[in-house]
């Protein structure tokens, strides 16, 4: 008879489960906003951020004076013009330049010195004068290496091809691994995907179980033999399914629209961000338990997951450039797990030393957040 009763008992559960996955499946038909959130917010962010956000810099405005006219300087200018990195404009009079850049119309002035051809005899008295624009220090950075860069080639050609008495003291063989393109969208894109997906997972559940608390339904399920668990898995499992959707479309575009290589498994990147939305519900369902009231989420899902995922995962900015402060609390954002696995497996591949505690700091992550909810619903319900 006991098994009997228990049988019923779980098919009753089961019929109860299928009813509510069923009815909050409806409930995203008639209010399309979840799908709003969980297809069209990553497709509009991914190409904002895709196409309007680079850390390239290319076709960069320089003015190059000339105070020396010799087949070497022509040679020189021809080498700035025949590279996608900069777009010379010459002057001969250094202060137009500096008018130019007081403009902010050119990022940088490179001025070639009277004889030049002479000193390339004598090197290292062979030089140049270059002055950035550092309003932008990275920028400004990223603009003088590539003139270094490109003065460098220069006379390392001349050394080989021109006959003349000129040592490079030090050859240097680049070898760049993971991204050999140098494509800042590659960084920029994987790290999107964590974005998206957290603002994805946190919004979808913060803002539909608000609804569900303001409107009263809450209340109205749990006069029924419904259990609250019941409830929380039911929705789960719909905004699990939806935010799988989301983060299908963000991979598929990431590939095919910004040919960001994938060199690892999918298989792996399917569990991994399974895990990380996962992570993201309950970030969305603990907010809701706490505030209950639709704006009032939004905007601590919005302050609490999306900020902190932008900021302080390593998206944009280097962790380990941050002050030690901030390097500690970034140990608590769990988008700087899911970025450093993303990273990994589209640019690197498959490897467990990286993979591997990612995803353990996120299951963790994921328990203590359930944990925490199975508190305050208990406390405030039951």
């Amino acid at each position: 008879m006991k098994r009997k009763m228990d049988y019923k008992q779980r098919g009753g559960a089961t019929m109860r489960m299928r009813g509510l996955v069923r009815k909050e499946f409806f409930q995203v038909i008639r209010d399309p906003s979840s799908i709003a959130i969980a297809f069209v917010l990553p497709v509009i962010l991914l190409i904002l951020f895709g196409y309007g956000v680079s850390l390239d810099a290319k076709h960069v405005p320089i003015a190059v004076v000339i105070e020396d006219q010799s087949p070497e300087v022509t040679s020189f200018v021809a080498e700035l013009q025949g590279t996608d990195y900069f777009k010379p404009h010459i002057f001969s009079n250094i202060s137009v330049a500096i008018k130019e850049m007081m403009l902010h119309k050119v990022k940088a002035i490179v001025t070639i010195k009277q004889n030049l051809s002479r000193n390339l005899n004598t090197y290292p008295d062979a030089d140049i004068q270059v002055i950035v624009d550092g309003v932008d220090a990275n920028y400004g950075r990223l603009v003088q290496g590539y003139i270094e860069g490109a003065w460098a080639k220069w006379l390392e050609h001349m050394a080989q091809t021109g006959g003349k008495r000129i040592t490079v003291p030090v050859q240097v063989q680049q070898r760049i691994w993971f991204n050999r393109e140098v494509r800042s969208k590659n960084f920029l894109v994987t790290g999107l995907i964590a974005v998206i997906m957290t603002l994805i997972g946190s919004l979808l559940t913060a803002l539909v179980m608000t609804r569900e608390w303001e409107r009263g339904t809450i209340e109205t399920l749990l006069v029924t033999p419904i259990k609250m668990r019941e409830i929380i898995l039911s929705k789960l499992i719909t905004y699990f399914i939806l935010g799988t959707g989301g983060m299908f479309v963000s991979v598929a575009m990431a590939i095919w629209l910004f040919h960001v290589p994938l060199r690892g498994s999918f298989i792996v990147l399917f569990v991994t961000s399974s895990l990380f939305l996962l992570v993201a519900l309950g970030m969305g369902l603990l907010i809701s338990s706490i505030t209950r009231n639709q704006f009032v989420a939004g905007q601590v899902a919005i302050i609490s997951t999306f900020l902190p995922a932008f900021l302080l995962s390593g998206f944009i900015f280097d962790i380990a450039s941050m002050p030690l402060v901030i390097q500690g609390i970034t140990h608590v954002i769990a988008a700087r797990y899911f970025v450093a696995i993303l990273q990994t497996v589209f640019l690197a591949g498959n490897i467990g030393s990286i993979i591997i505690p990612n995803s353990l700091a996120l299951l963790a992550m994921g328990i203590v957040f359930f944990g925490l909810i199975r508190l305050k619903l208990k406390k405030r319900i039951e």
